[in-house]
C-alpha cells in the first residue's frame, strides 16, 4: 500500500516543481495589456457628466455575445472569492507567489471585458452593476478540499473556462470580441497547464493518492455560475447558446487532461489507485 502524504508534506515535496513551473509560466505568458483591446475612440460620457445615458439601441452585440461577456465579467468580478478559496491552501513560498500571479492574470480579464462593455455601450451599465453587487455579495465558497483535489479541480476549471472563451471567439461577433475571447482563452489554457503539470508531478510522487483526487474531482465538478435577472442560472443559458455545454465536458475538459496524465496507460497504480481509475471509467461511461 502506498504511503499517503499530508497536505503539508505535499506542499513541501512539490515546492521545487512549483518554483520551476512558475518561472516557466511567466516566461511563456505574454505580457499583454488590457487597454490595447478597448476601442477608446468609441467612448462618450454618460448623463452624470453631461452626456447621454445608456439605451438598448446603443448596443451592437448579439444577445448571445452580451450574455456570454456578462457572465465572463461577473465571474471575473468575483475574483476576491476565488483568490480566498485557492489562497487558503497555498500560503507558503512559491505556492503563494503563484496565487498572486494567477490573481493578477485573472484581474486583467475583468479589466479588459468591463472596459470594452462600457466604452462600446454593449450592455446596460446600471443592470451590470446591480448584478455585480449581488454576485460579489453572495460570494463563492467551495467545500473543504485536500491539496491534490484543489490542483486537479483548478486544472479542470481553467480548461473549462478556455472552452467557454474559445466558443465566444467562434461566434465571430466582431474582431474586438474575438480578440478579447481568444486572449482570455489562451491565458486559461496556460493556467490549466500549470495546474496540470503539478498534478503530473503529484502522480509521480503519490500515484494512488493523486488518482483518487482526480476521480473525485471529475465526479464533483461544477463550473462557476451566475444568477441571471430572469432567475435562470448561467450554465443552462450558456448551454442553450452553445457557449458551454456540460454534456461535452468529458470530451472537451476531462479527456484532454486525462490523456496528458496518461491515466489509462499508467502502470504504477496500486489497488487504491486502480480502484479510483475504475470508478472514473464507469463514471465517464
Amino acid at each position: 500500500m502506498q504511503t499517503l502524504l499530508t497536505d503539508r508534506e505535499l506542499l513541501e515535496s512539490l515546492a521545487v516543481d512549483v518554483e520551476l513551473l512558475l518561472r516557466k509560466h511567466v516566461d511563456v505568458a505574454d505580457g499583454w495589456q488590457p487597454h490595447d483591446f478597448v476601442p477608446w475612440d468609441d467612448g462618450r460620457n454618460f448623463a452624470f457628466l453631461g452626456g447621454t445615458d445608456w439605451a438598448p439601441e446603443q448596443s451592437q452585440l448579439s444577445d448571445t455575445a452580451k450574455l456570454a461577456l456578462t457572465v465572463s465579467v461577473l465571474i471575473a468580478d468575483n475574483l476576491p472569492s476565488y483568490h480566498r478559496e485557492i489562497g487558503k491552501y497555498l500560503r507558503t513560498g512559491a505556492w503563494w507567489r503563484w496565487v498572486g500571479r494567477w490573481t493578477a492574470e485573472e484581474n486583467r480579464h475583468e479589466i479588459m471585458i468591463r472596459n470594452y462593455l462600457m466604452v462600446t455601450r454593449s450592455v446596460d451599465p446600471v443592470e451590470l452593476e446591480r448584478l455585480r453587487m449581488e454576485h460579489m455579495t453572495k460570494g463563492f465558497r467551495r467545500p473543504a478540499m485536500h491539496l491534490l483535489d484543489v490542483l486537479a479541480n483548478c486544472a479542470f476549471e481553467e480548461a473549462a473556462s478556455a472552452v467557454r472563451h474559445r466558443n465566444i471567439a467562434a461566434l465571430g461577433e466582431n474582431p474586438q470580441v474575438t480578440a478579447i475571447a481568444e486572449r482570455i482563452a489562451l491565458d486559461d489554457e496556460l493556467q490549466s497547464v500549470f495546474f496540470a503539470d503539478l498534478v503530473s508531478a503529484a502522480l509521480d510522487l503519490v500515484p494512488d493518492q493523486t488518482m483518487r483526487a482526480i476521480a473525485d474531482r471529475v465526479a464533483g465538478f461544477e463550473v462557476p455560475t451566475v444568477a441571471l435577472p430572469d432567475g435562470r442560472g448561467s450554465d443552462a443559458v450558456l448551454a442553450e447558446a452553445g457557449i458551454y455545454d456540460r454534456a461535452k465536458e468529458d470530451e472537451l475538459v476531462f479527456a484532454p487532461l486525462l490523456r496528458r496524465w496518461n491515466i489509462f496507460t499508467r502502470s504504477d497504480f496500486g489497488p487504491d489507485g486502480a480502484l479510483a481509475r475504475d470508478e472514473l471509467s464507469r463514471l465517464r461511461d
